[in-house]
């Protein structure tokens, strides 16, 4: 697998979802900032997709960094988060798993959701 960009907290611009490559780089993005919502999704997942454009959406217009990770290709991070089924979302403030949950969300309560713990 290449590496690129998507690896690199610091290279990239936040204004768009950071794909997570493992453990240690989820650990790494939610210690280095203050609120990170995480999705855990898969490729395959129809209501995954309908989620992306709400996600990007708010990476480009909140405070906090949305971070995906692939369920299929991370299987035991998922299962350690106790994911059973896709999407869900996990949100983190300060370091800390502070929120969870499951499925289709609407962008006013993720946003909602997100602000709680960025004002």
């Amino acid at each position: 697998m290449a590496t690129d960009a998507r690896d690199d907290v610091s290279a990239r611009s936040l204004d768009e979802p950071l794909y997570i490559d493992g453990r240690s780089h989820l650990e790494d993005v939610t210690a280095e900032h203050d609120v990170v919502l995480v999705d855990f999704y898969a490729d395959w997942c129809g209501p995954c997709q309908m989620l992306n454009p709400v996600l990007e959406k708010l990476a480009d217009t909140t405070d906090a960094v949305i971070a995906k990770v692939d369920v299929d290709e991370h299987q035991q991070l998922a299962g350690s988060f106790g994911v059973r089924g896709v999407p869900t979302l996990v949100l983190f403030a300060d370091g800390e798993q502070v929120e969870q949950q499951s499925g289709v969300l609407p962008e006013n309560r993720l946003r909602a959701l997100i602000e709680r713990y960025t004002e």
